[in-house]
């Protein structure tokens, strides 16, 4: 591995948290892969493209933009080594040639200068502890003209998950700070970041889609508790996943539990 600057990422997504993506990365893909389309449609890759996929986790949205660059190939680069074990399996038994993983911290990895076209991420920007470098970083590792898209979260109010954390104890809200995993949910704080890394063209816009957190109620119940935040902050209790099984009711429908979910779009150009 790289450098490493983000160090208490690297301990979570090298434990506990990134083992349960790993272990669970079809799940994980259900519930975030109703963006993918969105994602990879601004980015614009094209069939000689070299892209660049940041917390790339389990891989999923690096082996799709590696075929929609059938001449050219994507680059996934991730903190957690249970993650990119599970990319690296599954680009094999999916036959994806032109797909690398690389374990490393994004804010200081060194890219090859302008060596990628596209720079995507989904939900996997939020947690730098430089944001400014670390899209610098990013800006630098993009030849001149290329551009970046990715999705970052939005508070959990503006959408069904809203509801679901609604039905949980009382906790203090995460405010939309400089840090967390709502800390690029602000549309100025976005420019703000991203014109100092030194990128131009910023936009952003919301954009929805349909998350499938399990079959039925209890099912989605134990796997939305055994999630890194929740079973952080509220360990590990039947009521609590009783409470959660009554939550998720509200949406089980057509053979699954199905929330639909708000996310932020940002697109720029180097």
């Amino acid at each position: 591995m790289t450098d490493i600057v983000n160090t208490q990422q690297a301990e979570a997504w090298n434990g506990y948290e990134g083992e349960h993506w790993a272990g669970h990365h079809d799940r994980y893909d259900a519930v975030n892969g109703g963006f993918n389309d969105v994602l990879l449609d601004a980015a614009a890759i094209g069939p000689r493209d070299l892209v660049l996929d940041i917390g790339c986790g389990n891989g999923q949205v690096t082996r799709l933009a590696a075929r929609r660059a059938g001449l050219g190939g994507a680059t996934g680069v991730d903190l957690s080594g249970p993650m990119l074990a599970r990319a690296r399996s599954l680009a094999k038994e999916q036959d994806v040639a032109n797909v690398t993983f690389e374990q490393g911290d994004a804010q200081v990895y060194p890219f090859p200068d302008g060596g990628f076209d596209a720079a995507i991420s989904r939900f996997g920007v939020m947690f730098f502890a430089d944001p400014v470098a670390a899209f610098g970083n990013v800006r630098r590792a993009l030849r001149d003209g290329g551009r970046t898209a990715f999705l970052v979260m939005t508070p959990p109010g503006t959408a069904d998950l809203g509801t679901v954390f609604a039905a949980l104890p009382p906790r203090a809200e995460p405010p939309i700070g400089h840090q967390g995993p709502l800390s690029l949910a602000d549309p100025e704080r976005v420019h703000e970041v991203l014109e100092s890394a030194g990128f131009k063209d910023v936009r952003t816009r919301l954009v929805d889609a349909e998350q499938i957190w399990g079959r039925d109620a209890r099912d989605a119940a134990e796997f939305f508790a055994g999630w890194g935040p929740i079973r952080y902050n509220y360990g590990e209790s039947g009521d609590l996943v009783d409470a959660l099984t009554e939550v998720m009711g509200r949406f089980e429908r057509d053979g699954a539990v199905r929330l639909r979910s708000v996310a932020r779009l940002v697109q720029a150009r180097r």
